[in-house]
């Protein structure tokens, strides 16, 4: 059923070869510049592209798909030119597009199996994968109901699995939990990151609150004003940085308090977000210092944790945009 890994296989795309690819790429408009000189690999795995409204996320999308020319610089998508083999690679492609394009008057199901013969697959196997996905997102007790009548979430899941029904070796998923409610974001996170495990399915990611993507990205890829401002493994974004975030209660300037306490003691100490201080980690013995100093103040100790460096610090020192941290 479907295509075969031969077929499906690019050309160079041989195992750990990148599943994007782009060199130098540009694309410029009249009066804006929306990709500047883009050079960047994205592998396999899950792939967060974070970037403020206007960063070059959704034309970096539109032209891996083909769908609109680069003016200069080229790109790769399972090792097809994307300047020559548009169709091919949107044949072994999945898109979940951002704004709502659903027909009203269809059923998840119909729509499903259509899209899964318009990639190819015949008509027996675009029904059969397309029960398979519709029960993988969760909509197998209402696939045949007209789209129309569908909440947010179920039409978001519903373009989540249009975009899998063919089988792709690698999706695009462009603001998947728009206009989502926690409960909702929190499971169609949970299905894109078993997309990228579970299934093994390459995944690109946009989403302007970057806590979600720290929770379901391997990688993530950072753009500001068109240009790449960093790309690198989740991990190495999240790395320790020798410090203590310290809450207190107890007293109204409670982190005054302490603050003042630490720097006397000779610990670096400094006013943190959200009334905390935060504490140079020397060693272990910070921690103590920093419980027995609350005691003695008469202060409640709330939250005592090491600090690490989120995706947004990045933002903060390139000066990009305004992105949601949460």
């Amino acid at each position: 059923m479907g295509v075969s890994v031969e077929d499906r296989a690019g050309p160079g795309s041989g195992h750990g070869a990148p599943v994007i690819r782009t060199g130098a790429l540009t694309k410029t408009y009249p009066r804006v510049t929306a990709l500047d000189g883009l050079t960047v690999d994205i592998g396999g795995g899950v792939t967060g592209l974070v970037g403020a409204n206007g960063a070059g996320k959704s034309t970096l999308i539109k032209i891996l798909l083909g769908l609109i020319p680069a003016t200069s610089g080229t790109a790769q998508v399972l090792g097809y030119d994307v300047a020559r083999d548009g169709g091919r690679i949107r044949s072994l492609v999945g898109y979940m597009p951002e704004h709502d394009c659903l027909p009203a008057d269809v059923s998840a199901s119909d729509l499903t199996v259509h899209l899964g013969q318009m990639s190819g697959l015949p008509y027996p196997a675009a029904r059969e994968r397309a029960a398979d996905v519709l029960r993988h997102v969760g909509l197998a007790e209402e696939r045949y109901r007209p789209i129309g009548g569908y909440s947010t979430g179920m039409k978001q899941r519903a373009k989540l699995a249009q975009a899998l029904v063919h089988d792709p070796r690698l999706v695009l998923l462009d603001e998947p939990t728009n206009g989502l409610d926690p409960s909702s974001r929190d499971d169609m996170l949970a299905l894109v990151r078993r997309i990228g495990t579970d299934f093994g399915i390459a995944v690109l990611v946009t989403s302007h609150l970057l806590g979600e993507l720290e929770r379901i990205s391997d990688h993530v890829v950072v753009l500001d004003s068109g240009r790449l401002l960093r790309a690198s493994a989740t991990t190495e974004f999240l790395h320790r940085t020798g410090t203590l975030l310290v809450e207190v209660q107890g007293k109204p300037d409670a982190d005054r308090l302490l603050g003042q306490a630490l720097l006397d003691a000779g610990v670096r100490a400094t006013p943190a977000d959200g009334r905390m201080v935060e504490v140079e980690l020397r060693d272990d013995a910070t921690h103590d210092l920093v419980r027995d100093l609350a005691v003695d103040l008469g202060l409640g100790l709330v939250r005592m944790q090491e600090r690490h460096h989120r995706i947004e610090d990045v933002f903060r020192e390139g000066g990009a945009g305004s992105v949601h941290p949460v």
